[in-house]
């Protein structure tokens, strides 16, 4: 699939009622002996099953296909539709029949860890000789109790994009990207100012998903936070995050954001971007595989910056478990350890220019050969991934009290600091495990 559908369907599509389903699974406890303090790893020929959402299908069946060629197991995908995924897991879960290894969007593992989807890792992982050099916010995800439930499987995360043929036709310095979001106003007013249907900057207004993987980080490099360190209470009504979204309807209003953003509710997102027609906007790394650069589109990136400096990223991406009711612990374990070694993570993740989960090889030759890569691998360390079990129903689910609170702060009438006031209680009720 392409990248801009797959960032999309990671941070814009409505999640399913993950919270209520999973339940289920809370009595739910792994074959005896295939948990704590077993470090076991065999390649004896075991099918292995493994489940992951359709964003994620491709870079999963890539990693498989290199491990199945040189390995005695061998691993079978199933792949379901995102919308879809976290009620089949539940129910799966319910009934005792997971898959071996299941991947899950890195902001779902807190709830799947607590629900017991997982088997505990902790024996495994700690062996690792690079397990302190592994995605720290993927692993703070995946950790309950002090135990590890999952690893970090694929990594995406937010940082600018700005188009240097437009730097330059502007009369921009296509070498310096934006360093302040006073910056980036400043470049985007200037590019907009080309005419025609060329615009400035672009955001999805209509996707909830999307508006926190690239506002949130302009908060967080401005000083801010969004919830709190428990992730059951919304700080939406900081000063920071008022000035944030003051500025994005800023953008809007002047005109600089082209109209149809409002209505912009994912599937098509990042089209304009990629037609030539926007000078800088803020979406998932993984966008840059798709890119076909020419004489319309010179890609560069850059962090995404705060107020006025710093910078920060929205680490997403999926984690990847072995199944509570799984069987073949020691199979798995032999797979998921693989993908997280030196071959793996160069010659398949790097090579396909996807971003290595270990920060010890963010340096590595395919990084070298593309610096854009060498910004993701940077930012992997040092971006966030907000935690909270009820993190899917109160920000990804269309119906949630996010996507109110995002296009009444950016679209509405009034001060955007007081609406994010006006909708934090909203928000922390939804956190806190309220309807």
């Amino acid at each position: 699939m392409t990248s801009h559908i797959r960032t999309t369907a990671r941070w814009g599509r409505a999640a399913a009622a993950v919270a209520g389903v999973l339940v289920l699974a809370a009595c739910q406890s792994g074959p005896s002996g295939a948990a704590a303090g077993d470090t076991a790893s065999v390649d004896d020929g075991t099918t292995i099953t493994m489940w992951t959402r359709s964003p994620t299908a491709t870079f999963s069946q890539t990693l498989i296909d290199a491990y199945n060629a040189s390995h005695k197991n061998k691993v079978k995908l199933t792949v379901f539709p995102a919308d879809s995924y976290q009620q089949k897991v539940g129910t799966a879960a319910g009934a005792k029949q997971l898959p071996d290894l299941l991947a899950a969007d890195v902001v779902y593992a807190p709830n799947y860890a607590a629900k017991g989807l997982f088997l505990d890792l902790t024996a495994r992982v700690t062996q690792l000789p690079f397990s302190g050099s592994l995605a720290a916010a993927h692993m703070k995800a995946a950790t309950a109790g002090g135990k590890h439930y999952a690893v970090p499987h694929d990594i995406d995360l937010s940082a600018v994009f700005y188009n240097k043929v437009l730097f330059t036709r502007a009369g921009l310095d296509p070498e310096k990207p934006p360093s302040t979001l006073d910056e980036i106003a400043a470049d985007a007013r200037k590019i907009a100012a080309l005419g025609g249907d060329t615009k400035g900057y672009f955001f999805g207004g209509a996707c909830p998903g999307c508006q926190l993987f690239t506002s949130w980080p302009m908060i967080w490099a401005s000083g801010g936070t969004v919830l709190n360190d428990q992730g059951t209470a919304a700080t939406l009504d900081s000063p920071q995050a008022g000035k944030v979204y003051s500025w994005l309807r800023q953008l809007y209003a002047d005109g600089v954001v082209p109209a149809s953003a409002k209505n912009e509710s994912g599937p098509t997102w990042t089209q304009s971007f990629l037609d030539g027609k926007i000078g800088i906007q803020p979406m998932g790394a993984t966008a840059l595989q798709g890119m076909k650069e020419g004489p319309d589109l010179q890609v560069g990136v850059a962090p995404i910056p705060g107020l006025t400096g710093g910078s920060s990223s929205f680490v997403g991406g999926d984690v990847l478990g072995i199944g509570g009711n799984s069987t073949h612990a020691a199979a798995a374990w032999d797979f998921i350890a693989w993908t997280l070694s030196d071959q793996a993570q160069v010659d398949v993740v790097a090579k396909s220019k996807n971003i290595t989960v270990r920060s010890d090889l963010a340096d590595n030759t395919y990084a070298k050969q593309d610096p854009r890569l060498g910004v993701f691998n940077r930012l992997a360390s040092q971006g966030r991934t907000p935690i909270s079990v009820n993190f899917g129903k109160t920000f990804n689910d269309t119906n949630g009290p996010w996507t109110a609170t995002v296009i009444d702060a950016v679209f509405g009438s009034g001060d955007a600091g007081s609406i994010l006031k006006q909708h934090n209680a909203a928000v922390t009720e939804s956190l806190a495990g309220g309807s």
